[in-house]
């Protein structure tokens, strides 16, 4: 399912997207660390939404000099 901010996600497709346990993204659902739709009892994830979290928590690498 797409729409205008990425294509909709299922709890285990945004798991495996990110390489985590379906738990994590469902206690990141819980803690309301991650957005969410909710279509009657479905929970859904926008891709742009994981990709932003994916970006966010990138960290740089240094550049060699101490």
């Amino acid at each position: 399912m797409t729409n205008g901010h990425g294509q909709l996600l299922n709890v285990a497709e945004a798991a495996e997207m990110c390489h985590l346990k379906v738990s994590t993204i469902r206690r990141w659902i819980f803690n309301r660390r991650l957005p969410f739709v909710k279509l009657g009892r479905r929970v859904l994830l926008r891709s742009s939404d994981i990709e932003a979290l994916i970006e966010q928590n990138i960290v740089p690498a240094r550049d060699g000099r101490q």
